[in-house]
């Protein structure tokens, strides 16, 4: 055993990833909404974008479309309201929030 050598841990490359994704409680509230609109029929599967803006959580009511609303957080926003996103299948912004939980409380999904 070489005993000149030394451990080096860089952590900052994953304090940076940590970054690029939805927070465990953000997730928790998604798959929460998403569990609720499965159990109702209206929505059927899902998928998650990631780039270095935003993280997506993409509902699909079936898998063959495109999908029918997308859940984003912003890491940048120019204004804190524009954190969190609910955009449309066109890429059309349809509500916008500076907290996930108030944007899918007060968010009629029936009616999106």
């Amino acid at each position: 055993m070489n005993k000149n050598l030394k451990l080096v841990v860089n952590n900052k490359f994953k304090k940076l990833e940590d970054n690029f994704f939805f927070e465990k409680k953000e997730l928790k509230t998604i798959l929460d909404l998403y569990a609720k609109m499965v159990s109702e029929g209206s929505w059927k599967d899902y998928g998650l974008n990631i780039s270095s803006r935003q993280v997506g959580f993409s509902v699909f009511k079936n898998a063959a479309e495109n999908a029918k609303y997308k859940i984003c957080k912003n890491f940048k926003p120019s204004n804190k309201n524009l954190k969190y996103l609910i955009i449309d299948s066109q890429g059309k912004t349809l509500r916008n929030s500076h907290d996930l939980l108030l944007l899918i409380k007060n968010t009629n999904w029936k009616k999106l």
